[in-house]
C-alpha cells in the first residue's frame, strides 16, 4: 500500500471533455482504482495546443501561467492526461521558471496581466506532469503490477507516444525522447506484450490535418500499417489527439491509402484500468470508431 495518498491538481484539457469523453471517464476510473486523488481545475482554460504562440508568445505564457497558478494555489502538481497539454503547459512552466533569473521583467509582465484579471501570480512552485509519468515515477510500476486482477498476457500492444509528449519541452527527465520506454514498461507491468515498430515515437499527422488532410492520413496510415505488420492487436497512446487521428479518422485513412486496417486504438488509462478489473463499459471502449470487440474477446469479454 502507498504510505501517502497521491494528490494532483487535475487538468483534463478540452479533447477529453468533448471528442474523447472516454479518456476523461477512464482516467477517473483508473485513478479511483489506484487510490489517487484528483482535484479538477474547473476554472482552467484551454492551453491553446501550440496555436496561441503563433500570434503572441505572451498570450500563451499568460494563459498557461494562470493554469499553473491554479495548481499552485492548491500546492499540488498539475496533472494532465493530454500529451499536447503536457507539451504546451510544461514548456511554458520551464520558460517562466528560467525567466525568474534571466528575465524577471517578462515574468512581472505576465503576472501583471494576471493581476488585472484578479488571478493569482505564477510562482514557479510546482511541476507539470503527464499521467503516464505520474504512474511510472510517483505511483510505481511494481505497485501497479500488484493491483492487476486481469493479466493482459494474451494481447500485443503497440505504443504510440506522439511528438508533443517527448520533444515539446527542453528536457525530458522521465524518458529518452527518441528511445522511449515508459509506455512499454507499463505494458510489462500489466502483463501485455510490447510491440516495437518504427513510427511509435513519430508524429501521428494530426497537426497537418486541418490544411494537408491527405498527407496527415497517409502518415497515420503508415504508422498503423507498421504496427499491424509487427503483429499488434492494438495501439495504445497517451495522447488524445493521436487517438483522434488514429482511431476516429481510421476509416478516412483507409480510403486514402486504399487498404483495410481495423486496428483498435486505446487510451493508455483504458488499458491499465482493464488490467485492474474495470469493465469495458465503464471505460467507454464501445464508443471507439474502430471496434474494440476483437481485442476484448481475446481478453475473455
Amino acid at each position: 500500500m502507498l504510505s501517502q495518498t497521491l494528490k494532483y491538481a487535475y487538468y483534463p484539457g478540452c479533447v477529453a471533455q468533448g471528442a474523447c469523453r472516454e479518456l476523461y471517464l477512464s482516467t477517473q476510473s483508473l485513478t479511483h482504482a489506484l487510490g489517487i486523488q484528483l482535484i479538477e481545475l474547473k476554472k482552467a482554460a484551454c492551453c491553446g495546443s501550440g496555436t496561441f504562440k503563433e500570434n503572441s508568445q505572451l498570450l500563451e505564457d499568460t494563459v498557461n501561467a494562470r493554469n499553473i497558478a491554479l495548481a499552485e494555489e492548491l500546492n499540488l502538481p498539475l496533472l494532465t492526461h493530454c500529451s499536447t497539454c503536457q507539451g504546451v503547459i510544461g514548456h511554458v512552466d520551464q520558460r517562466l521558471k528560467e525567466s525568474q533569473s534571466t528575465d524577471p521583467a517578462y515574468l512581472n509582465q505576465v503576472n501583471g496581466l494576471l493581476a488585472k484579471e484578479g488571478c493569482s501570480p505564477y510562482r514557479g512552485s510546482t511541476e507539470v506532469k503527464h499521467l503516464l509519468y505520474a504512474l511510472v515515477t510517483d505511483y510505481g510500476l511494481e505497485k501497479i503490477s500488484q493491483r492487476v486482477t486481469r493479466n493482459l498476457s494474451g494481447i500485443k500492444c503497440a505504443a504510440f507516444y506522439g511528438c508533443y509528449l517527448l520533444r515539446a519541452q527542453k528536457s525530458m527527465p522521465y524518458d529518452d525522447p527518441f528511445q522511449a520506454e515508459a509506455v512499454e514498461n507499463v505494458f510489462r507491468a500489466v502483463g501485455a506484450t510490447s510491440i516495437y515498430y518504427r513510427g511509435r515515437t513519430k508524429c501521428c499527422g494530426w497537426p497537418l490535418s486541418s490544411y494537408a488532410t491527405t498527407e496527415s492520413f497517409k502518415m497515420a496510415g503508415m504508422h498503423i500499417q507498421e504496427a499491424l505488420a509487427a503483429g499488434a492487436d492494438c495501439i495504445v497512446t497517451p495522447c488524445p489527439l493521436c487517438h483522434l487521428n488514429l482511431d476516429s479518422r481510421q476509416p478516412e485513412v483507409e480510403k486514402v491509402i486504399e487498404k483495410r486496417l481495423g486496428l483498435p486504438v486505446l487510451h493508455l488509462p483504458q488499458l491499465i484500468a482493464l488490467a485492474l478489473g474495470v469493465s469495458p463499459k465503464e471505460l467507454g471502449l464501445k464508443g471507439h470508431i474502430v471496434s474494440t470487440k476483437p481485442l476484448l474477446e481475446k481478453l475473455g469479454f
